[in-house]
């Protein structure tokens, strides 16, 4: 199994756009056999956001992140975040 996760760091009031584009990132997923789940979670004590996407492998996932790069790549993260997002490769061990 391999887990991509994102943490983001939402400046307030620009929430809603990160979810949005984390929304169109999940639905480059959809339908694709290897893929899993997909989640967008809040944590109630800052309110960062975090993105987990599940794959039966990282060659899966690395075969479709160009489809899912391409829903975003337009957004601008740099106005909506505080900074860059952590991003996390976890495989199961």
């Amino acid at each position: 199994m391999f887990v991509h996760m994102s943490l983001h760091y939402p400046r307030r009031g620009q929430e809603q756009f990160i979810i949005s584009s984390m929304k169109r990132y999940g639905a480059m997923m959809k339908g694709k056999p290897e893929h899993r789940q997909t989640h967008i979670l809040r944590d109630s004590r800052t309110g960062k956001l975090i993105g987990m996407a599940f794959w039966d492998s990282r060659a899966d996932w690395e075969r479709v992140y160009p489809e899912m790069e391409a829903a975003v790549r337009e957004d601008p993260f740099h106005e909506w975040e505080e900074m860059p997002p952590k991003v996390y490769h976890l495989e199961e061990i």
